[in-house]
């Protein structure tokens, strides 16, 4: 889908990204520690800094993450085939996102007051874990699709690898 050189320059990119929010991240965390004997109480809904930037980690995660399964699903799509791809794999992986997605709703809290707070504060990974397990069932239905239509062609193809005329002298 994308050029060798535009895969390229957004292997790079993110790259970069990701050493910024390796410098970024432990110095904001730092100069927390440093201000924790100066605090000023700050109200339950704001962000600060630090929250800030995982939510915006958080999302772009998901983003990555739902973006990883279309891939898999248009090649599939286009070669009407699963071959060479791991069905465990995606049954790991929704197994996974199935309780991943089921602790963070178990968690949440019993009082009504913070089940937003709680909800809004965790939306990227439930969208991120459930949101995969959507696309992960139509990867099954992809391997259920194409292995009927596999067994439809192989056995025609088993039909045309035999000889017309069996038990048949030549002369």
């Amino acid at each position: 889908i994308l050029g060798s050189k535009n895969l390229k320059n957004f292997c790079i990119t993110w790259i970069m990204v990701c050493i910024a929010l390796c410098v970024i991240l432990p110095y904001q965390l730092l100069l927390r520690n440093q201000d924790q004997s100066t605090v000023i109480e700050r109200s339950n809904n704001s962000l600060d800094m630090i929250e800030m930037s995982g939510f915006i980690c958080g999302y772009i995660s998901c983003v990555f993450y739902l973006g990883s399964r279309f891939p898999q699903l248009y090649k599939n799509f286009r070669r009407r085939s699963t071959e060479g791809t791991s069905y465990l794999l995606f049954a790991l992986a929704m197994m996974g996102n199935c309780t991943y997605g089921l602790s963070l709703v178990l968690k949440m809290p019993a009082t009504k007051s913070f089940r937003a707070l709680y909800f809004l504060h965790h939306l990227p990974w439930l969208i991120g874990s459930l949101g995969v397990l959507f696309l992960d069932i139509f990867v099954t239905v992809q391997f259920i699709l194409y292995r009927q239509h596999k067994e439809r062609q192989s056995g025609l193809v088993a039909l045309e690898v035999e000889p017309l005329l069996v038990n048949e002298e030549t002369a």
